[in-house]
């Protein structure tokens, strides 16, 4: 589970205005789209927030954004801001009527009156993510991040799959919860809530009845069900032992 796009003039751009990046990810991951509105929804619901207008920094494809814009019915305008030339192409078969896409960087432009900013998959990309957040700190009502949650025991003991995510995703920084709700309080942001969202199990491990009809090995069953344990005794330490999750956070 990666990120939709990237944005920001503050980071290695070349990997995705010079289309290594498309190269390597064609769809632009818009397959797990939908499940990322889902996260996003649930948080709005979660503080019956009523978006107007959203913006979205980063959207790659534009498939989130375009998601958003059909579950939340309050809102009467999306923007979807994206550095990528490639990305920004895929953008064009989903504008319609309310949700328009640019090919900017939003920290550079004039858009306002924004009630919700989003950020999903998008800092751990960034070089100076201290900086773009500090960028975008005012610039809406409320925040929405989306983080995954890289420095896990599991990896940490691997080590050769934080490499592959550098090299392969993009991923030049690494998080937990804690970071990442630190930076966002360094940055000047007040964190309002914040929720793991478990990918890991909800896109890519298999049912139970796969296994059972080993349609699947039975150690990703395994795997599965240590994660469903691990998170039903303790949701943070399912996410400090194992790979699979990520941060939903809204800040303002």
């Amino acid at each position: 589970m990666y990120g939709d796009g990237v944005t920001d003039t503050h980071g290695s751009e070349g990997l995705y205005t010079g289309g290594e990046y498309a190269e390597r990810h064609p769809t632009w991951h818009i397959e797990d789209s939908p499940w990322k509105a889902d996260q996003i929804a649930r948080m709005v619901e979660r503080h019956q927030l009523a978006p107007r207008k959203v913006v979205e920094v980063g959207c790659g494809a534009g498939e989130v954004l375009r998601q958003v814009h059909r579950r939340l019915p309050e809102v009467s305008e999306c923007v979807g801001y994206e550095i990528s030339p490639q990305a920004f192409e895929m953008t064009k078969e989903r504008a319609a009527p309310g949700l328009r896409f640019e090919l900017a960087d939003f920290a550079e432009s004039n858009e306002s009156d924004v009630d919700l900013l989003l950020v999903i998959d998008v800092i751990e990309h960034v070089e100076d993510y201290l900086g773009f957040l500090r960028s975008l700190q005012g610039r809406a009502r409320h925040t929405i991040l989306h983080v995954p949650l890289d420095l896990s025991i599991e990896w940490m003991l691997r080590v050769r799959p934080l490499v592959n995510e550098r090299r392969t995703m993009g991923h030049i920084h690494y998080f937990t919860k804690e970071i990442t709700l630190e930076a966002l309080r360094d940055t000047g942001y007040e964190v309002v809530d914040s929720f793991y969202t478990r990918w890991g199990i909800d896109l890519f491990y298999p049912s139970w009845e796969s296994v059972r009809q080993k349609d699947t090995p039975i150690k990703t069953g395994l795997r599965k069900a240590l994660q469903h344990g691990l998170y039903a005794l303790s949701p943070d330490l399912a996410a400090r032992v194992t790979r699979g999750w990520s941060l939903m956070v809204l800040a303002r």
